[in-house]
């Protein structure tokens, strides 16, 4: 009988997981891959030799990259594989993607290696929602009082990390997109992953180890974790993560994450930093660290043009017309946008999804990724005036800002912005401590001459920056542009058409 039981319970989850990946196909055959975003596609439309070259280098990676993919055990080929790599190649194939990373193709196979592990060990690994143990976090605390228990995944992660640009999200996304829909499985920015994390130690506070509960909840809703944008720079957070994913490890979390920072630079020259160590070598420990050497930064190949990008001073009276031009007949007024634990941010002007703030009204407060999340869930677009050059001066603002820069990138918002250089000169003061020292021995150290030139040296700050401009450029192309108005287009017709419903009923 638990045979039988046994045979059924697979039949139904591989029933699941098949209808699952006929309609996630349906879509994406729906929408041409051609958007720069992918961090694969780019035609150079205008010099015909470069295009013999580029198509010369793809055809060597598609060859490649279709040994990988047709490569199993025994070498037989398995109709039935999947993964990123092979879904990666259909897509070369299907003509969905036109170009080919040789960079990239390291990280698919250990996507495809990682893929392939889970699907081996989907059981030992507690995959499964529908057969894995159903005990909420808090009776997994416990009981844990009673019978301390560890188990670990028999599975490691991946850390990817590499510079900006280089198409990490879109592996991740690729990756994530091919697991099971029955999987307990979660895709998050990590923003977004702390802000949940203090949300539920406050939920727990009292208990002995309210982490470890946290810990338990997080690892009951999904044992394969994905966390984009990995960086550290909060005390706070850094002091947390340690104990946290102790207990996410050895409630057998697998973590796949990527970042722009190596594990052991993360949280460099941050304050207690040596409580933060056992972090990184749990990371290295459960992870396999993979780099991404591309030098390719794929955001900065879209078509750019101004779009909504303005540069110069005093520029109020144009950014303001601009905002009226985008309402159109809907009139502004000060609004009210609720961001976290009921707070409110007072909003100078909004109208149509649309607020305007001056730049100190967002960045020169204490404001934070909350904040900043609470806004894009009410406005689509912010128009934000006199973004300034960054240096020593206003460095939180800096902060504050590529933290923003953060929050829209990830909920697809657009940015109408004046501010007093381009996205490189706003960040041209700030830089690394290895920066500094190859410009000056002296600017390293916070010396008399690194006050009077403005010059910044932040060793995360200046890692940053390079995200930044490289997402400033990209909001300011096109592609993003386009993308974004047929996102807006798209609700306003579903909320009309929901609207028509209601009168009618």
């Amino acid at each position: 009988m638990r045979a039988i039981a046994r045979s059924i319970s697979q039949c139904r989850s591989a029933l699941q997981h098949q209808a699952c990946q006929y309609s996630s196909g349906f879509v994406r055959r729906q929408k041409l891959l051609t958007n720069t975003y992918s961090g694969f596609v780019y035609k150079h439309a205008n010099n015909a030799e470069f295009d013999f070259f580029q198509r010369l280098r793809f055809s060597v990676i598609s060859r490649a990259l279709s040994v990988d993919a047709a490569r199993v055990t025994n070498g037989v080929a398995d109709v039935n594989r999947a993964g990123p790599l092979v879904e990666y190649e259909r897509r070369i194939a299907a003509g969905e993607l036109v170009d080919g990373d040789a960079c990239q193709v390291g990280t698919l196979r250990e996507l495809q290696r990682l893929y392939d592990e889970l699907v081996q060990s989907a059981d030992a690994c507690r995959l499964d929602r529908y057969t894995a143990s159903a005990k909420s976090g808090r009776s997994r605390w416990l009981w844990s009082r009673f019978i301390p228990q560890s188990s670990s995944s028999p599975v490691k992660g991946l850390y990817l990390y590499g510079g900006v640009g280089t198409g990490k999200t879109m592996l991740m996304d690729l990756f994530y997109d091919q697991l099971k829909c029955s999987w307990r499985k979660k895709r998050i920015h990590f923003h977004d992953f702390m802000l949940d994390v203090h949300r539920c130690l406050r939920k727990h506070k009292g208990v002995e180890d309210p982490l470890e509960v946290v810990a338990g909840e997080i690892s009951d809703d999904a044992i394969l974790l994905c966390l984009d944008e990995f960086m550290v720079t909060d005390v706070a957070d850094a002091l947390i993560l340690n104990r946290l994913f102790r207990h996410l490890f050895n409630n057998g979390i697998i973590l796949v994450s990527t970042s722009n920072r190596a594990p052991d630079k993360l949280y460099e020259g941050g304050l207690q930093r040596d409580l933060f160590l056992p972090f990184i070598a749990s990371l290295k420990e459960r992870c396999v660290v993979h780099e991404i050497g591309s030098a390719v930064d794929y955001r900065k190949l879209t078509s750019a043009e101004q779009g909504f990008y303005f540069v110069g001073k005093d520029l109020s009276g144009f950014l303001i017309q601009k905002f009226q031009q985008l309402i159109g007949e809907h009139e502004a007024g000060p609004q009210e946008a609720e961001v976290v634990m009921g707070r409110t941010l007072k909003v100078p002007l909004g109208a149509d999804g649309i607020a305007y703030f001056p730049f100190e009204e967002l960045c020169d407060r204490p404001m934070g990724a909350a904040d900043y999340f609470g806004l894009c869930k009410k406005y689509h677009t912010l128009a934000l005036e006199g973004v300034p050059i960054f240096g020593l001066h206003n460095r939180t603002a800096a902060y504050r800002f590529v933290t923003l820069v953060d929050v829209m990138y990830e909920n697809k918002a657009r940015l109408l912005c004046t501010a007093e250089g381009t996205p490189f000169e706003l960040f041209e003061k700030i830089v690394t401590i290895s920066d500094a020292q190859q410009m000056a021995p002296r600017t390293s150290s916070r010396s008399r001459k690194n006050d009077d030139s403005g010059l910044c040296v932040d060793n995360e700050l200046g890692f940053a920056k390079d995200r930044t401009i490289s997402r400033l450029t990209e909001m300011n192309s096109k592609e993003y542009l386009e993308h974004h108005a047929a996102t807006i287009g798209e609700k306003n017709s579903r909320e009309g058409a929901i609207h028509d419903k209601t009168v009618q009923a």
